[in-house]
């Protein structure tokens, strides 16, 4: 044991040495504010001539409201659908003459819009997304076509999953009065009674400078790029930003259960507590330290081949274990509120109840004998080293920066965050094991296979194309 350690502690060490040799290919991250109140971010890593261009919008599904779930996703299609100056589809011909590829993305927290083009070519992709920004345009009939494929890719990828639809419900039970209770994809009613005009009318209400971040990461000059980013994007003129109300979730006083019936060969099993969410890596109050000790208690049960579940649940010769696949998951990051997740698929014959038993028991058996320090170190050096490798990506450089920027955090956090992670103690995991997992605060749901529920009723005539955005 003392071998392993020390051999565990060498690791770090050279880990260290890795995140020094990775900081310095990268320099230091720039932050600006242009004249209209945009942000811009700029990550200078001059190792090959490409730049990565992305317009984060702190916008999503939790800014919706009931009766037009899904909007913020419909308008990231309709970005694509042109301006007066460009066509529909034209966009994304533009980038491709480049030499790029772009594609967007929304979440609950944001949305966002990235480029990846040759280095010579950022301000043509800047100026091509300064104008969708402000001047988004569509008819009701480029409308009418686009809704029938978010249509079908809520079919594709909610309705005919059993699991899908199981977490769906799952989460619209968990959560009662939170936004984050409501599918990104917006429910297929809501889709259906969507109009032009409500789309129109979030971009007019959340697309304004103070609530847009322009990240750019790559071979670039920070100042030139700030003087460029001015003159397109600070041109469009600011707006005020809609007020926020707060909507907390009220405390869970009792277990919530429910059962998914669905046309489905497995069973599986989901468990979810509200928990602490990490607001900065730095801070040093009692929630944060518990959020940083979440962190590790996850990577503990689930964060490397081998782990406690896969060990406990999973390893063993068929017949003998417990299931086919299990995990552990906390959404330390997030504009709602945070939940720790346990899941699992029961193996042919393990009954729900079994599997559920022995999720408990781990958790249960680390707030009862703690971890060793050579686990602790182990599952650190693993997270560590992922944070590093991934800095080899442009790509990943930008996204972390746009994501810390959508949380209110700063270039630095990363750095912070993974400081912080290296001082947890093996009492503080063990800690959180015992005290954040109560029975009164737990949801569990449990897709339940049942030949007598009918799949999605038969279609005819052809799927309208999913497209990449």
């Amino acid at each position: 044991m003392k071998r392993a350690f020390s051999s565990l502690m060498r690791g770090l060490v050279v880990l260290a040495m890795l995140w020094s040799a990775a900081a310095s290919a990268t320099e230091t991250a720039r932050t600006y504010t242009l004249s209209n109140g945009m942000t811009l971010l700029v990550q200078p890593d001059r190792r090959a001539p490409t730049v990565v261009h992305m317009l984060w919008v702190r916008v999503g599904s939790m800014d919706e409201v009931d009766g037009t779930s899904g909007v913020a996703h419909v308008l990231e299609h309709m970005m694509f659908k042109g301006t007066p100056s460009l066509a529909p589809g034209e966009f994304s011909r533009r980038v491709a003459a480049l030499g790029g590829r772009e594609n967007a993305f929304t979440s609950r927290d944001a949305t966002a819009y990235h480029q990846q083009v040759p280095a010579r070519h950022l301000e043509a992709v800047m100026r091509l997304e300064a104008d969708r920004f402000e001047n988004n345009r569509w008819s009701d009939d480029e409308f009418r076509r686009e809704i029938e494929v978010v249509k079908e890719e809520r079919r594709q990828r909610t309705e005919e999953s059993p699991r899908a639809r199981m977490f769906e419900a799952f989460g619209a039970m968990a959560l009662q009065a939170h936004p984050y209770r409501r599918p990104v994809v917006g429910w297929m009613s809501d889709l259906v009674a969507m109009t032009p005009q409500d789309v129109r009318d979030f971009h007019r209400r959340w697309y304004v400078p103070g609530n847009a971040a322009v990240v750019v990461a790559g071979d670039v000059e920070p100042d030139a790029v700030h003087a460029l980013a001015e003159s397109i994007y600070g041109r469009i003129p600011a707006r005020a930003l809609p007020e926020r109300k707060p909507r907390e979730e009220p405390p869970q006083s009792g277990q919530r259960r429910m059962e998914y019936r669905a046309a489905t060969e497995q069973a599986m099993l989901a468990m979810a507590w509200p928990m602490p969410r990490l607001k900065d890596p730095g801070a040093r109050d009692d929630e944060s330290r518990d959020a940083l000790a979440l962190i590790v208690l996850s990577a503990l049960l689930d964060g490397y081949s081998g782990a406690r579940l896969d060990r406990a649940l999973v390893q063993g010769a068929a017949g003998t274990r417990l299931a086919d696949s299990a995990g552990a998951g906390y959404g330390a990051l997030g504009r709602g509120p945070a939940q720790f997740t346990l899941t699992a698929v029961p193996a042919a014959g393990v009954a729900v109840a079994e599997v559920e038993k022995a999720l408990r028991a781990e958790l249960g058996r680390i707030a009862r004998d703690g971890v060793s320090e050579a686990e602790l170190q182990r599952v650190k050096t693993q997270w560590s080293a992922g944070e590093i490798y991934k800095l080899d990506s442009v790509y990943n450089q930008a996204q972390e920066l746009g994501t810390w920027w959508v949380h209110g955090l700063g270039p630095g956090s990363a750095a912070r965050l993974m400081e912080a992670l290296r001082g947890v103690t093996a009492e503080q995991v063990r800690s959180v094991a015992q005290r954040l997992f109560p029975d009164e605060r737990l949801s569990v749901a449990v897709l339940v296979p049942d030949p007598s529920q009918r799949s999605t009723p038969a279609r005819t005539g052809p799927r309208p194309a999913l497209g990449r955005h």
